[in-house]
């Protein structure tokens, strides 16, 4: 248990007219049920943050034949295959652009977070040995899981600009947003990583219903069709899901679809902010067990 948790106080003062010796009575207290995020410390860690970002990157490609490849060839292979079903079957809208950018656009961003949900869940039971050794915050492992994923988004995102170019399709001057939008992005990473890598510890379920749950969370995210389909009120319920906001906002910035209504977008920045603070305190609540049960 952490000097934090300790609660020392004397229960007895010396009773000199009794002649009696004073009692120290040491009093330790289980955790407060909410901690503080404790920032300080995390920025006091940032070289360790920074060097686990480092290792995961180059962890994730060790020893593959295709290596930094991977980032493009999994949104892009995703993206044939909408552009043969939803595209070319199924017939469905996307807002006036060719298909296979419209699905792409989305795809970019979608893929940043799905794999930064997957790696920063596991980040926890990943880094077993190191967290029931060594002391540091731990927040810093899930966050690093997330930051990691930037490097492949870069690498798409300069594939996405590649394909514009070939469609003939010129960014609009919301291209300013896309900063605000993959921080988004990130944040709802963040805060949904937070939650699942502190419940991950306890019960390992979570790492077997994690790949449904990002296969459901794909397809209720409008990146097969656009949420213009949807009408009011329904549409801005729709941002509820987070990364609804961020793929029609991507669409929006790149494409300059009419896609991404103020309701919608905000809708699904409150709730991106709702999960990460949650998720952090929450984090932060059980973190004191990690070393005891992961």
């Amino acid at each position: 248990m952490s000097v934090s948790h300790l609660d020392a106080s004397v229960a007895a003062q010396p009773d000199r007219a009794a002649g009696r010796e004073s009692l120290h009575v040491e009093v330790i207290r289980p955790p407060r049920r909410w901690m503080p995020l404790d920032l300080a410390s995390l920025w006091r860690y940032r070289e360790l943050l920074f060097f686990f970002v480092w290792r995961d990157i180059k962890v994730r490609y060790k020893q593959t034949l295709l290596g930094a490849s991977w980032a493009v060839l999994q949104p892009f292979f995703t993206m044939v295959v909408f552009s043969i079903f939803f595209g070319r079957l199924a017939r469905v809208p996307s807002d006036g652009v060719p298909y296979p950018i419209f699905s792409f656009v989305a795809l970019v961003p979608w893929s940043f977070f799905a794999t930064g949900l997957v790696q920063s869940a596991n980040s926890l039971v990943s880094n077993r040995d190191l967290i029931t050794k060594v002391y540091f915050p731990r927040l810093t492992v899930p966050i690093a899981a997330v930051l990691a994923g930037l490097v492949d988004f870069a690498i798409a995102f300069l594939v996405l600009i590649a394909m514009m170019a070939y469609y003939g399709i010129a960014p609009t001057g919301n291209v300013v947003w896309i900063p605000a939008l993959l921080l988004l992005a990130t944040v709802t990473a963040l805060g949904v990583g937070f939650w699942l890598s502190a419940l991950n510890v306890r019960y390992r379920d979570i790492r077997h219903a994690l790949p449904f749950a990002v296969q459901a969370w794909l397809f209720i995210t409008p990146i097969a069709y656009p949420s213009s389909l949807l009408e009011e009120p329904w549409r801005t319920l729709y941002g509820l899901n987070p990364m609804a906001g961020v793929v029609e906002g991507f669409r929006w910035t790149l494409l300059g679809t009419d896609s991404a209504p103020p309701g919608l977008v905000l809708a699904s920045a409150l709730v991106a902010l709702l999960l990460f603070v949650t998720g952090a305190f929450y984090f932060r609540r059980v973190e004191a067990g990690f070393a005891d049960v992961v």
